[in-house]
């Protein structure tokens, strides 16, 4: 190791593969201790973080980065995203979950594409590493067919982010597409090992008793890969679901809960002695209606914890808004219950530094990857987030770190982006990613649907009527179930 080289100057970027170092920043680890470092150097070679400590000896040639006044935090972890519907970003805003299901189960998802997935991919795969995501697990149930598979997978291949696709098709059951051919010669087409892409299986548990997923889940167990799933959420899946699984043995620690909401107690202990997680779209939840934020109540099962923001089509693509939210629901709970038993709360229990571990280790750990990514740590991979602004007001004093991540920094404060040692955004810019290209396709995906809906469907249905006829039975148009969950027992 050779003396420290001097900064590297304004709109630099280093030559592919040399060594990277950022100087003198406040370290959040996410180590087993959450240890907060200070005047602190990471340095990474390769893919690897080689070292962190303070005033550290780097190779010649190193890339240096002034990360003084900001934070160095390990990427954070996204696991549950439907990429698939980024070209609508925006669109349902004032939609309920209902409205969601309508428009996307039950009318006008089938309208999509291969080539409408892989523009919604491509955008949310650009939007999530400038954000600071550099994990995502792309939730997507819109591959009604393998080439619109084969498209979602060609848009996170192009972008230089870490992706897991969760494959799913909500047109048709589980236990059909999961049976077809060309399922399973997709999947050993297109998965050949290597830790920038993985694989799930995304499909939702009615309730039925006659348990028609049981075939779906036999073949993720014959795959080797984690099913993710919509659980509890108010109208759609419920305790039965829970039940049907941990009965026949598929609730593994390998399995991801999404939302989670409107579960029983029961459900909650199933989840927690099988091991599994739960991820938690605080933002979804609390403004679509699948239930409260369940955090006040995973945290007194002791059930792991990992944010996600659920799709663009309604909120934001990142994860600060996630953190931000998931306090404030948590702790707005907590108040509410004192309050309606005569008592105040003098001490949060939900703290920030928790939410921040959420938002990166806890994904490490829902998706098997926390002896990888996940923390700053000697060995494990370079997936590094520098969140610095010299131009923002915001970003000064940074007095309690985890805080200021949680309720100061946003997107725009994203200085640098390191992805597998690779720095894909730098001086808040994106690094060799064509967004010019992304929006020219994803211009034409609505150019596509605005055309198929008509105009008049097209603006009706950004605050869409709920049809006169029972909709609310069930959104899912697979199967004929219904329970008085869903509306219509």
């Amino acid at each position: 190791m050779n003396e420290p080289t001097q900064p590297a100057g304004r709109g630099a970027r280093p030559a592919p593969g040399a060594p990277v170092v950022l100087r003198n920043a406040t370290v959040l680890t996410m180590d087993d201790r959450r240890t907060v470092l200070r005047d602190t150097d990471v340095l990474i070679i390769g893919e690897r973080i080689e070292a962190v400590g303070p005033a550290l000896a780097v190779p010649e040639g190193a890339f240096e980065i002034d990360a003084g006044g900001g934070i160095v935090l390990p990427g954070m972890i996204d696991t549950h995203r439907h990429m698939w519907q980024t070209a609508m970003r925006g669109y349902g805003a004032d939609w309920t979950l209902t409205q969601y299901f309508v428009w996307y189960y039950l009318q006008h998802g089938k309208h999509f594409r291969p080539e409408d997935v892989y523009a919604g991919n491509l955008l949310a795969a650009i939007e999530a590493i400038d954000a600071g995501v550099t994990t995502t697990v792309d939730w997507s149930h819109g591959l009604q067919t393998p080439q619109h598979a084969d498209a979602a997978v060609d848009a996170l291949e192009e972008i230089p982010g870490r992706f897991v696709l969760a494959y799913g098709n909500i047109q048709a059951g589980p236990w059909e597409w999961t049976a077809a051919p060309e399922f399973r010669e997709f999947v050993e087409r297109r998965f050949r090992g290597g830790d920038m892409l993985g694989f799930q299986l995304a499909f939702d548990v009615t309730g039925d008793p006659a348990f028609p997923e049981k075939a779906a889940f036999e073949v993720a167990r014959d795959l080797g890969a984690p099913v993710t799933t919509h659980a509890g959420v108010w109208g759609a899946t419920n305790d039965d679901g829970i039940r049907l699984m941990h009965e026949h043995g598929f609730m593994t620690p390998g399995t991801v809960y999404v939302h989670a909401a409107t579960l029983s107690t029961d459900s909650y202990h199933r989840i927690a002695a099988t091991g599994g997680s739960v991820s938690v779209s605080t933002e979804s939840e609390q403004s679509c209606g699948q239930g409260y934020p369940p955090t006040w109540a995973l945290r007194a099962h002791g059930i792991p914890v990992s944010l996600s923001m659920d799709t663009s089509v309604w909120w934001s693509g990142d994860l600060f808004s996630a953190m931000r939210a998931t306090l404030g629901a948590d702790r707005a709970r907590e108040h509410l219950q004192a309050h309606a038993e005569g008592q105040t709360v003098t001490h949060t229990h939900l703290r920030a530094e928790q939410v921040v571990e959420w938002a990166t280790r806890g994904g490490a750990r829902a998706l098997g990857m926390d002896d990888m990514v996940g923390s700053i740590e000697p060995g494990k991979k370079a997936d590094v987030v520098l969140i610095k602004n010299e131009h923002s007001p915001v970003m000064s004093p940074i007095l309690h770190p985890y805080g200021h991540v949680a309720f100061q920094a946003q997107r725009g404060d994203v200085h640098t982006v390191v992805i597998n040692g690779r720095v894909v955004k730098h001086e808040h810019r994106l690094v060799d990613v064509d967004l010019a290209k992304a929006r020219r396709a994803v211009e034409s995906t609505v150019e596509h649907l605005r055309g198929a809906l008509g105009d008049e469907a097209w603006a009706a249905g950004m605050n869409p009527d709920v049809p006169e006829t029972k909709i609310l039975d069930n959104p899912y148009t697979y199967t004929d179930f219904r329970t008085a969950a869903t509306h219509g027992g």
